[in-house]
């Protein structure tokens, strides 16, 4: 809720229980435009004041209400108990002043800054200010109850920091006080009007010291002006970059003007916005008491930012023996507890001090061009780091993209090595059979000798007979016999060829489980061959059945013969056994050429078998030496792949590790000035604890919320 301040355009009130004083409106006229009931009523006022300033700690009279209850707030500086007649003229020239401000402001500026140095009359503070930054007539004024109506968010974080604001100051200090009130006011509109910057908590004291001399609304509007025009929204801006600007001016100031002192702070790693980024962020509000930082502020809403810097200089120049003497956290400490009350006994001193100081504001704009420069080299290197960043984040993905391929490859080469492993397990089976046919051929080879011997005992058998010329019945079924075994032979003749047959069948299988297109015509040309000793073998058989045959008839037909050659003359009977003996000796010669030719069928056989297997050895060797060195290959690429990887982790290791480090390092310097800053601002909220409530008087009768400096 909006309430009014008085100013020094104020009505005067009179109530039974206190008396509340202004000025006339604006001010005083000279003595020749006054008539006597004017200057007699002038008189009165005067002496009112000066009864009002025989206490020194009082400084503002309140009378306090809320909308249409005419609450009021009269602010005044500290004086002595018996105002001069300097004081008187200073008044009226003030008053002067404030009536032709326009006429005054151009034509004799410089003399109105002397007048500002030597300090505003605290009557006239509220309207001077709003004269000195042009705030008087601004249309934002007629927004302002629109915008309380409004909501911001940043309503909590004010609500939060109003106690802390002023706490030991009888205007403020109280829950949902009057002061309270309108300074959550005037920082929730600003707020919505800027709502980049939304609310800081330094602003709150500068807030805070202009309620103090005006109404809410019209420390509204000066509030906006400081913002837009004296570089204070720029301060306050969520980025600090102005700050940064005015810490680096400053920290060149001290270098050149101070510069032993600049060399110890370096040393002691005291960094200048340990001690002065509240100057500027306040405006010495949270550094001097409030008579002492009210005079700073006239000048600053004359003269703008460049105050701040005087003073600061000013105030390291007349301490600057005492903070050679002294450590980081000494200085600190003296920052914090000593420079705040040396001048306790007026600024007229300090301010004098400002103003030996050199300032050169084209230095000062060279300063800001270079810091400009620095900043863009920073945000150069900034862009830098992200692009490194970026291309980390890529090198991961590819490292990764390379480590599934180096398990796919991993795969291939374990999948290569069982198919190996199985090839050899192949090559082993292929090598027992082969072991088997030959141990096969060396069992015909002995069936052939044994057989040859079997020819042996019978030629010498066939000689034996020829010596004897009768015979036998045991003869005949020893013949008997030995048919029948030549037609076992033939019986399993044939079961050998079937079972040499399906094995050649089962290789076939086998070879088409395995195809090798370069191998395709050479398959065929040796299935063909096969084939063909294979119609050869079926035609010699069938020639060696016709032959047994021939022989069964021939037998029968001598057997028929020999039932009746008792009977014949003994000339016929030796020639029919001499027929017998050749008959016998053929049929035995057919044998043998039969056994003979079997033995070759199967050689045959065999010999394309083994012939069939040396091919598929061959093939397979031919495989497992090209699986060599497919997997020397996918080795050597693997091998290249780990190269290319490690030395990729090793690139990104070194640039994680330079960027940790620079993170670091930024993270520390920024851990040790939060630290250093907090520190800062608890010791001066303590030191204006104390200083504060070390100045709170009693409350004199007759006056409401008496402020208290």
């Amino acid at each position: 809720m909006a309430s009014q301040v008085a100013s020094p355009s104020a009505s005067l009130h009179t109530t039974s229980s206190s008396t509340t004083l202004s000025t006339p409106a604006l001010s005083p006229s000279s003595p020749s435009q006054l008539s006597p009931d004017d200057l007699e009523l002038l008189a009165k006022l005067e002496e009112q004041n000066r009864l009002l300033e025989t206490d020194s700690k009082s400084l503002r009279s309140v009378n306090g209400s809320r909308r249409n209850s005419g609450s009021s707030l009269v602010s005044s500086s500290s004086a002595s108990s018996n105002l001069s007649h300097l004081e008187e003229d200073s008044w009226i020239l003030w008053g002067r002043i404030v009536n032709e401000w326009e006429d005054v402001r151009k034509k004799k500026e410089k003399q109105v800054k002397e007048l500002v140095h030597k300090g505003i009359p605290h009557h006239f503070r509220a309207i001077v200010w709003q004269l000195l930054c042009s705030a008087q007539s601004m249309p934002i004024k007629d927004q302002y109850s629109e915008l309380l109506k409004m909501t911001s968010p940043c309503e909590k974080l004010i609500r939060r920091d109003i106690a802390r604001t002023y706490p030991e100051h009888n205007f403020f200090k109280e829950k949902d006080s009057l002061g309270q009130e309108v300074l959550f006011n005037v920082m929730k509109a600003y707020s919505l009007v800027d709502r980049e910057v939304g609310y800081c908590q330094g602003s709150a004291f500068i807030v805070g010291l202009l309620l103090m001399q005006m109404p809410e609304e019209e420390a509204f509007c000066v509030f906006v002006k400081l913002m837009q025009d004296y570089r204070l929204r720029e301060l306050f801006k969520p980025s600090m970059a102005e700050l940064g600007l005015c810490m680096y001016q400053f920290e060149c100031m001290i270098q050149e003007h101070l510069p032993e002192l600049f060399v110890h702070f370096q040393s002691q790693s005291f960094h200048t916005s340990m001690y002065a980024s509240s100057w500027f962020l306040t405006i010495f509000l949270t550094t001097f008491p409030l008579p002492i930082a009210t005079r700073i502020f006239d000048i600053f809403m004359s003269e703008g930012l460049e105050i701040v810097f005087r003073v600061g200089l000013a105030l390291l120049q007349m301490n600057q023996a005492e903070l050679m003497q002294l450590d980081m956290e000494g200085m600190l400490q003296h920052f914090q507890k000593v420079i705040p009350h040396q001048f306790d006994g007026g600024p007229d001193k300090l301010i004098q001090a400002a103003y030996q100081v050199k300032y050169n504001s084209k230095k000062m704009k060279k300063l800001e061009k270079e810091y400009t420069t620095i900043k863009t080299k920073e945000m150069e290197e900034q862009v830098e780091i992200k692009r490194l960043r970026t291309e980390n984040r890529l090198l991961k993905q590819r490292i990764e993209t390379l480590e599934k391929e180096s398990a796919s490859l991993a795969d291939r080469l374990i999948q290569g090595q069982v198919t190996r492993a199985q090839e050899a397990e192949e090559n082993y089976l292929i090598k027992r059979e082969l072991a088997t046919i030959k141990q096969q051929s060396d069992e015909v080879s002995a069936k052939l000798e044994q057989a040859e011997n079997t020819i042996r005992k019978l030629q010498h058998q066939q000689q034996w007979h020829k010596c004897n010329s009768n015979y036998n019945e045991d003869f005949v079924l020893q013949l008997e016999k030995e048919l029948v075994q030549a037609r076992l032979s033939e019986a399993e003749s044939q079961c050998a060829l079937k079972e040499m047959q399906d094995k050649v069948l089962d290789i076939e299988k086998r070879n088409n489980s395995f195809p090798d297109e370069n191998n395709i015509a050479r398959l065929q040309e040796e299935l063909i061959a096969v084939k063909l000793r294979e119609a050869e073998a079926i035609m010699g058989l069938k020639e060696l059945r016709q032959q047994v045959k021939d022989l069964e008839e021939h037998w029968q037909r001598h057997l028929a013969r020999t039932t009746g050659r008792w009977k014949d003359p003994p000339k016929k009977n030796a020639v029919n056994e001499l027929q017998d003996e050749l008959m016998t000796i053929r049929l035995r010669e057919a044998e043998t050429q039969a056994e003979i030719r079997e033995i070759k069928q199967r050689m045959m056989e065999m010999e394309t078998q083994n012939q069939i297997n040396s091919n598929h050895l061959r093939r397979a060797e031919q495989e497992v030496i090209s699986l060599h060195e497919k997997v020397q290959y996918l080795s050597a690429q693997n091998k290249g792949l780990l190269t290319q990887l490690s030395e990729a982790k090793r690139k990104q290791a070194e640039i994680e590790c330079k960027n940790k480090e620079e993170v670091m390092a930024v993270r520390l310097r920024e851990a040790d000035s939060i630290a250093a800053v907090a520190e800062l601002q608890q010791h001066i909220a303590e030191l204006e604890i104390q200083s504060i409530s070390a100045q709170v008087p009693k409350r004199p009768e007759g006056l409401l919320r008496p402020a208290s400096f």
